[in-house]
């Protein structure tokens, strides 16, 4: 059995590990801590009921998210008008490193009754760690933004009942 025609494609294996490795101690090393640094300054700055968290899955992915957890203050006395009015908490902007080390940008809506699954995520992009600037952050905070904005106020007219 001859093997010499496998070499190249394992030499191609070992590099595209080496890739991960340096991806994932990229994130490790700068980029999670650059997403951190970036959503707390924007949270502190705009204080309009959003936090950031840091999470981490089964030890094998980390991920940074700003979410909505609250209600806006100064609009607090507005709210006190209509009591029976419930915020919808959630819909959260994602940097989650995926298994290959590139770091995938999503928006989560918040869930709600009779809102399919499909509909609650939007897919930003798929970035090496090495593209992630805090330049690339505000401008998916941004687009973030809009979206949840569409969400709230949508330009369509959906079909209520039945």
């Amino acid at each position: 059995m001859k093997t010499e025609h496998l070499e190249e494609r394992i030499g191609d294996y070992k590099m595209s590990i080496e890739t991960v490795i340096e991806k994932k101690i990229l994130w490790k090393t700068k980029i999670k801590s650059l997403l951190l640094k970036t959503l707390q300054s924007i949270v502190v700055k705009h204080n309009i009921g959003w936090c950031v968290q840091e999470l981490n899955w089964i030890g094998t992915t980390d991920a940074v998210n700003i979410s909505f957890e609250s209600f806006p203050v100064e609009l607090m006395e507005k709210i006190n008008q209509i009591p029976n009015y419930q915020f919808v908490q959630g819909g959260a902007l994602v940097f989650s490193e995926s298994y290959n080390g590139n770091v995938r940008i999503t928006i989560l809506f918040p869930l709600i009754e009779n809102v399919s699954i499909e509909d609650s995520s939007i897919e930003l992009g798929i970035y090496s760690p090495a593209e992630i600037t805090e330049k690339l952050i505000v401008e998916m905070v941004d687009e973030f933004l809009k979206e949840i904005i569409k969400w709230e106020l949508p330009a369509k007219k959906g079909k209520l009942g039945y």
